[in-house]
């Protein structure tokens, strides 16, 4: 979802400074924002602040998250047009995010897209988190879908990784991926810079063009 569907990182950095400095008098960089990436929201929060401090931080996490989504997030210019474009032609759509289903939830309503989805897994919802393959074959598994009829869409190392794991194609997207290098030095099936060229991509494969 987030460096894919959407454009959050601001948001991402800005709600963990704000529990930093309000509960550890401290600011902390985009960097190590990211080092504590994989579990949960829910779970980096206890671990930085500690489970004393636990309670009000991630109450403090949440309030900011949705109080300044619609300012400091958005969708991927053309993104809402792909998800359209897909849904239209019956395609199953999930998402599959390391975020935490409270804020997953957040994102997908504040952003209007959750209508989109045929499926949403959160990091809650499973016991290995990316670059584990756990959320993409619960997918498949739901949907009774082989791999040749699922592609994986992500901008991170982790979700070209859980792609491998589950033996489907990916295609990498790195508008807006803070790790765009490692990214583009993997093996991927596809890579695609901008959402226009997705868009036009899956046009050509839907035998739209």
């Amino acid at each position: 979802m987030d460096g894919t569907l959407t454009e959050t990182n601001e948001l991402i950095f800005a709600t963990f400074n704000y529990v930093a400095e309000k509960h550890l008098n401290k600011r902390i960089t985009p960097a190590e924002i990211t080092a504590m990436f994989g579990p949960t929201e829910e779970v980096a929060i206890e671990r930085f602040v500690g489970s004393e401090r636990y309670p009000a931080a991630i109450a403090d996490f949440f309030d900011f998250y949705k109080s300044n989504l619609r300012s400091m997030a958005k969708l991927h210019p053309g993104m809402d047009e792909v998800l359209r474009f897909l849904k239209e032609r019956k395609l199953l759509l999930a998402v599959f995010t390391g975020k935490g289903s409270h804020s997953t939830d957040i994102t997908l309503q504040e952003l209007g897209i959750r209508q989109y989805f045929d499926m949403i897994v959160t990091g809650q919802d499973v016991v290995n988190h990316k670059p584990s393959s756990e959320g993409i074959r619960k997918v498949m598994d739901r949907f009774n879908l082989p791999p040749g009829e699922v592609l994986m869409i992500g901008d991170a190392v982790a979700d070209v990784k859980a792609a491998h794991e589950a033996g489907i194609p990916i295609a990498a997207v790195v508008w807006d991926s803070y790790a765009k290098e490692k990214v583009m030095s993997m093996e991927t099936d596809y890579l695609f810079h901008d959402v226009k060229e997705l868009h036009q991509w899956l046009r050509q494969v839907l035998g739209e063009n």
